[in-house]
């Protein structure tokens, strides 16, 4: 493999170069100066197309995405290409990518503009905003840079090792969530109040609490190296998660998580009920409202595998050429086909609003069934 750090520093070079210059360089330009080299440091042969696609499409009248990167001929990792200086905030750009990620069951998006790299866990039942894995610009550290690339590499993905620390990460960011509530705002949690009472008999809850107002709490996480690149750093940063409750001032990170999510959004909103009116509502209503296509693809992740299936115009669902009568119907058929047909009922029984995954027509986004339901109820975008 090329010396990772190698062409990471001379990517940054040649930035600094261009910027210098007054330099406009477009998406090809970028492609082939600073972001085809760093495929080819991370291991990607990219005169194999069965290994580096250009120009991947799912289908013939699907728009392509820049990069595919494939492990047996099966897509890994999306890569898509901006020109440098594009703006990857701009909501569309990962919007599109990992909706199409979604749809063709692959995890893993990367969307960079050859200065700066972002990591997006597709499958993630969270929001869009809060599927972002890890960001780096290479100017601003090399070394987070090659630690977050390396996680691309053909070796890692071959091995998943990103899909371990994604787990970590996103059990850390819900601690994280909770952690920092109970510290939160001028009404510190009554629970953590109550310990500590427990523990400081000499003094008041008042006391305590009056204290607890007072605090800075700061969680830091650290994060775990991906180890398989020669050039890696020893050491990594910790990970220190923004709050929007109650900001505290920690050294900077090279690396921060996106805005936390709140504990319902991280498990698809468990905790909020279903409304009589939500309960009404059938797939051929979702259809009817607009918000969901006939045609379109359904993804359900049971046991780490992705399963697809087709959403028919009279609200029923094709899965494995088998048609079924509702969701929960051919999410009962994935599990089967899991376990075989000795599953017990329990195992096989299956909310199939919460088991599958759309886009949602309006919106652009891949939510559940359940919650593109929610929004029809309520008559609004989200």
């Amino acid at each position: 493999m090329t010396n990772l750090r190698a062409v990471v520093q001379q990517c940054v070079e040649r930035q600094r170069r261009f910027r210098q210059r007054g330099q406009r360089i477009n998406e090809q330009n970028t492609k082939a100066a600073l972001i085809e080299p760093v495929i080819g440091a991370l291991g990607w042969d990219l005169f194999d197309t069965d290994e580096v696609h250009r120009e991947y499409k799912r289908g013939s009248h699907e728009n392509p995405v820049d990069y595919a990167l494939l492990l047996l001929r099966t897509p890994r990792l999306f890569i898509e290409a901006k020109g440098l200086g594009e703006n990857l905030d701009d909501p569309r750009w990962a919007n599109q990518t990992v909706s199409y990620a979604t749809m063709a069951g692959v995890e893993w998006v990367a969307l960079t503009n050859g200065a700066e790299w972002r990591v997006y866990n597709a499958h993630a039942p969270v929001p869009i905003e809060h599927k972002l894995f890890r960001k780096v610009r290479l100017e601003d550290d090399v070394d987070a840079a090659i630690e977050l690339l390396c996680l691309l590499s053909k070796e890692n993905m071959g091995d998943n090792r990103i899909e371990e620390l994604w787990k970590g990460f996103f059990v850390d960011r819900q601690v994280h969530t909770e952690l920092t509530d109970l510290f939160a705002g001028s009404d510190p949690a009554p629970e953590l109040v109550a310990l500590l009472d427990s523990r400081m008999p000499r003094l008041s809850r008042e006391e305590i609490r009056q204290s607890l107002v007072r605090a800075r709490a700061n969680f830091d996480f650290p994060l775990v190296a991906a180890g398989t690149v020669a050039a890696q750093p020893q050491a990594s940063p910790p990970i220190v998660y923004e709050s929007p409750v109650r900001p505290t001032a920690p050294e900077p990170s090279p690396v921060k998580s996106t805005p936390r999510p709140s504990p319902a959004e991280s498990a698809r909103r468990p905790a909020v009920p279903v409304t009589a009116d939500e309960r009404k509502l059938k797939l051929g209503d979702l259809l009817a409202s607009g918000r969901l296509r006939p045609g379109a693809t359904l993804s359900g992740r049971y046991l780490g595998e992705q399963h697809a299936a087709e959403l028919l115009a009279d609200g029923r669902v094709r899965y494995r050429g088998r048609v079924y009568n509702s969701p929960s119907g051919a999410g009962e058929a994935v599990k089967i086909g899991v376990h075989g047909l000795d599953i017990t009922d329990s195992r096989k029984a299956t909310d199939g609003l919460d088991f599958w995954q759309a886009e949602d027509a309006l919106t652009g986004d891949v939510v559940t069934l359940k919650e593109i339901r929610r929004r029809v109820a309520l008559g609004r975008p989200r």
